[in-house]
């Protein structure tokens, strides 16, 4: 290589550097504004719903609606996730741009009328979305898609979370278990923190957790090692669950026209067994969990059937805020059995859960050090580790590769 060549290369970072900024710092203020927007519906509808209990015998009209609008309007945005991260894999479309506004307005009606389902998947397709209708303006090649619309799940899930650098993790993390997009980070980390900055710019406040002590004994560490393990078999159900209702239902019914109203009479069916609990959000259920409370075994996995049966028929929303329920209720119901702190099994199950259903433990890891403190890297490192290692590959996102390496041997003559 000759000598200006060497000299050019260091312009030619710092002008990419630049352009990648700049896009991240779009994507982040298009995903904080997006979030800001659905964390305030949702706010109104979750407290409406509670509000108005009656509402929830109107779900299978509800879901009607939302099948007509899965079958005639949608398009490829039904696809959702799948659809973000395939296109990171081989982009060849770009992404629907009523994406955003038919998951948003799709978010809250599941909500309003109490389906069981979570918030993470719209703030990803609203971020997507958004970022990608930019880089059809401004000419984006395929591989630049693929970086920006990484950004752009940074930016989705680090503004609805408040963990900006959890968010730019995720978005390295997702798309390829086992191998970390690191031309993605700077224009990921920059969405992330945008959007939870503009988040909090616009007036939404987070909810704060307590900070956990990172101080621990062996005994304590070899039973973090069972809440991982709990943990981690309760996300592999998880994913299990929902994909079996999801295939059952289309093999059933090939028209997406009425799966959610099934899936709407079958979370009456379950109301009526066991309670209001389980609707929308349950995060009176996580508070609890994390505030001290114990728990029955039995909450975490009725959270997993009214989820499963709500998302695998077609209601949009997110499966991530459920698996927060899921695994926090899942540690305060073995914290008594195992002499721990309820909140200390609760926090950590929390987190890890999500991570082994994501196949995400570096992800999991970073949000729980933000939202817990940094002193509890010990705790929460060996809970998310356990629950990886007993969840094994099955994912909540199915369009995500798992990176292999192939080893090849030659022959000596």
């Amino acid at each position: 290589m000759s000598g200006k060549n060497l000299s050019l290369q260091p312009a030619r970072l710092i002008r990419s550097g630049l352009r990648w900024t700049v896009l991240g710092a779009v994507s982040g203020v298009l995903a904080g504004v997006a979030s800001y927007v659905f964390l305030e519906g949702l706010h109104w509808v979750t407290d409406t719903q509670t509000s108005h209990r009656a509402l929830v015998f109107f779900l299978p009209g509800a879901g009607l609606a939302i099948g007509l609008s899965n079958r005639f309007l949608a398009g490829g945005a039904t696809r959702g996730n799948a659809l973000l991260i395939d296109e990171i894999h081989s982009p060849t479309t770009w992404v629907p741009r009523r994406m955003a506004p038919l998951v948003l307005v799709g978010t809250w009606t599941t909500h309003l009328f109490g389906g069981s389902a979570g918030r993470e998947g719209t703030a990803l397709q609203m971020s997507g979305s958004l970022s990608d209708a930019v880089g059809r303006i401004v000419g984006l090649t395929a591989e630049d898609r693929k970086i920006m619309l990484s950004a752009a799940l940074g930016g989705g899930f680090g503004s609805v979370f408040g963990v900006p650098f959890a968010g730019a993790i995720f978005a390295l993390e997702v798309p390829t278990v086992g191998r970390l997009n690191l031309r993605a980070f700077l224009p990921a980390l920059v969405s992330s923190f945008i959007g939870h900055t503009t988040v909090l710019a616009l007036g939404y406040h987070h909810t704060d957790r307590p900070l956990l002590s990172g101080s621990i004994s062996l005994m304590t560490a070899l039973c973090l090692v069972v809440v991982g393990i709990g943990g981690g078999i309760a996300a592999r159900g998880f994913v299990v669950a929902t994909h079996l209702v999801r295939r059952t239902i289309v093999r059933l019914l090939p028209s997406p026209t009425f799966r959610p109203v099934i899936g709407a009479c079958g979370v009456l069916i379950l109301l009526s067994l066991t309670g209001r609990d389980y609707l929308g959000l349950s995060l009176p259920l996580l508070d609890a969990a994390i505030a001290g409370t114990s728990m029955a075994l039995s909450v975490f996995a009725l959270k997993i059937v009214f989820t499963a049966v709500t998302i695998g028929t077609g209601f949009p929303g997110g499966e991530v805020t459920p698996l927060f329920v899921i695994g926090g209720t899942l540690g305060a119901g073995l914290a008594p059995l195992l002499n721990l702190p309820v909140p200390l099994a609760a926090a950590t199950g929390m987190v890890a859960t999500f991570g082994a259903a994501a196949n995400a433990p570096l992800a999991c890891a970073v949000m729980g050090l933000e939202l817990f403190g940094a002193s509890a890297v010990l705790p929460i490192g060996i809970v998310c580790a356990a629950a990886a290692l007993a969840s094994g590959r099955p994912s909540i996102y199915e369009s995500q590769r798992h990176h292999t390496v192939r080893v090849t041997t030659t022959s000596v003559n």
